[in-house]
């Protein structure tokens, strides 16, 4: 059982990856889509996104998050 699961993995492996060796346009398609998923990951979260928790909490997450969860069911 356990060497069919390794072969269907190695199949799926060799599949993949005679496909991305063979590929000319698709390589800049694949840079393209990088480049994108670098500027929504990274430079959005820092310009955009700030670090809310470390701003407010001041070395105390834990206390800090109970306090809003408690405050808030406390609120409705």
């Amino acid at each position: 059982m356990i060497k069919h699961i390794g072969s269907f993995f190695k199949k799926v492996f060799r599949l993949y990856y005679d496909g991305f060796r063979n590929m000319t346009i698709g390589r800049t398609l694949w840079a393209i889509i990088i480049v994108k998923l670098f500027i929504i990951f990274v430079v959005l979260k820092i310009f955009f996104f700030p670090n809310f928790l470390k701003n407010n909490a001041q070395g105390n997450e834990a206390e800090y998050v109970g306090n809003q969860i408690v405050d808030r069911i406390n609120m409705e």
